[in-house]
């Protein structure tokens, strides 16, 4: 069941909200992205992959949520890119952290009337 399609879709609907909280958090680059969500998520959602993340960063980009800039990395000298909220980022976000809220709310309240299934 861990891998079944309605859990990938719960994964799925809630990934790019993660990603704009952790960039929230701070300006950061996609492997430092890639390491916090696998270090606090990884076992719920799954060890993510570049693949996986890069193009939802560009989405949002895309969207006007996040920004990047490029700069030369100190450790390797190879450049990198910077994700920060653009202000339309940082209003869309509160509105998803209001909506999840009120929807994890009204949810539980329907997994209360079967509470007796969970095992």
């Amino acid at each position: 069941m861990a891998d079944s399609k309605y859990i990938q879709q719960f994964k799925k609907g809630s990934f790019e909200m993660i990603l704009l909280c952790l960039i929230a958090k701070k300006e950061t680059y996609g492997y430092e992205i890639i390491t916090e969500l696998n270090e606090i998520g990884g076992k719920i959602f799954g060890y993510a992959k570049g693949g996986t993340i890069y193009p939802m960063l560009y989405r949002l980009q895309d969207a006007g949520l996040v920004q990047c800039r490029i700069a030369s990395s100190q450790a390797n000298g190879g450049p990198k890119k910077y994700y920060s909220l653009t202000a339309k980022g940082r209003e869309t976000l509160c509105e998803l952290i209001s909506f999840w809220r009120s929807y994890t709310v009204c949810v539980d309240s329907f997994i209360d009337i079967v509470k007796d299934l969970e095992a």
